[in-house]
């Protein structure tokens, strides 16, 4: 079983294009932009044609493209040629490094070529192990992640985590496990409402649609959603920082807080940090342009006398408010997380023990400790069988 934007990015070698599902209009449509040049993809990703794990995939297969278009030229300019398309793929949306650690490492796989057939052969090469490695290493991370979630758990999760979340259900599938799903709907591209939940559904998962501004109340309430209380944040992150702080969608941060408001954990998936940032303030949070704010899907849906908007597209979730940070080797608190690094890619580090499902009778408590200074909440004692920390 397996799901439409599993597969949205293909470079047709014979046709000479990188063909990417239009995520835009998915699902009330199903097109695909064709892209002649890597600068065309890279207008692709900027445009969001595609989104989350997506731009790793158009930078792929947009290096390949630019190898192809290569042959022929002499090895000089066919270097120039590879490193003026890198340049255009990797700063396409400046939050997400994928695209950068791709082409840089796609980029340097060539660099001894000596002649601009081995040049063209290694840049294909190196462009279809990234996209494959990518893979792998997102079914690891939801082995991961899984880890840290009770039996049968109740997850929130925000935006569209594309690979992470065909990785954790197919991970759950392996141990035999369900998963039941809240997603929010995201504003205003909707991936939320548009990919997140269809994929789920297309891959036979329980999921329950919520408007962004519902999770707070849906973290709170002990009657839950679905089958019952949450048990956990879930989300994917564009870039983990050195320090722990997340960056991810532009909601993160609030579904964080609100979650650490109701001692309920949040998680974070990414593949591994960033070593070029040291913190969170060290990552270019992307400016859309505010018209966007101002329409849902093309659609006016603001009043025509408001001019002004605001669409900063990604946050930074501080680490107090990360319960714990799933990579592809293993799981680490937001302090530790550049211990990735020095963890064995192979090696099963034992999970922290799992959390306390909670049920209606036993609401999570409130956890002041936690919180924000500017926000005030009343601390409540935990129970004799929950740790305190």
């Amino acid at each position: 079983m397996s799901a439409t934007l599993e597969n949205s990015v293909v470079l047709d070698e014979s046709a000479g294009v990188v063909r990417i599902l239009d995520r835009r209009v998915f699902p009330a449509r199903v097109e695909w932009v064709d892209a002649a040049t890597p600068d065309e993809v890279a207008s692709a990703i900027r445009d969001m044609v595609t989104q989350s794990s997506g731009p790793l995939y158009a930078a792929t297969a947009g290096m390949g493209l630019a190898a192809l278009q290569a042959r022929g030229l002499p090895l000089g300019e066919a270097r120039t040629a590879l490193g003026r398309a890198g340049r255009a793929l990797a700063t396409a949306r400046p939050t997400n490094a994928h695209p950068r650690d791709a082409v840089a490492r796609i980029l340097a796989a060539g660099r001894d070529a000596d002649d601009t057939d081995t040049l063209v052969s290694i840049t294909l090469e190196t462009a279809a192990a990234v996209d494959r490695d990518y893979r792998e290493a997102s079914l690891r991370l939801g082995r991961a992640t899984l880890s840290l979630l009770p039996e049968s758990p109740r997850i929130l999760t925000h935006c569209w985590a594309d690979a992470y979340l065909f990785g954790l259900v197919a991970a759950a599938r392996e141990a035999g496990r369900e998963i039941e799903w809240i997603a929010t709907e995201t504003r205003p591209y909707l991936q939320g409402a548009r990919l997140t939940a269809h994929s789920l559904r297309e891959l036979d998962q329980k999921v329950t649609l919520i408007t962004d501004g519902m999770a707070a109340a849906a973290l709170a309430s002990p009657r839950g959603v679905g089958s019952g209380p949450i048990d956990a944040v879930v989300t994917a992150a564009d870039r983990v920082a050195l320090d722990g702080s997340v960056v991810n969608k532009v909601g993160t941060l609030a579904h964080a807080a609100a979650a650490a408001a109701f001692g309920i954990p949040y998680y974070a998936m990414v593949e591994a940090p960033d070593p070029s940032a040291p913190t969170g303030s060290d990552v270019v949070i992307e400016d859309r342009d505010p018209r966007e704010v101002l329409e849902v899907l093309g659609h006016r849906t603001a009043s025509p006398l408001v001019t002004d908007a605001w669409y900063p597209a990604f946050d930074v979730t501080p680490p107090r408010l990360v319960t714990r940070i799933a990579t592809s080797r293993g799981t680490f608190a937001p302090a530790d997380v550049g211990a990735h690094f020095t963890t064995d890619p192979d090696s099963e580090a034992p999970a922290p023990a799992l959390r306390r499902r909670r049920s209606p009778a036993e609401p999570a408590p409130v956890a002041a400790t936690v919180q924000p200074d500017t926000v005030a909440f009343r601390p409540v004692t935990a129970s004799p069988d929950e740790d305190p920390s």
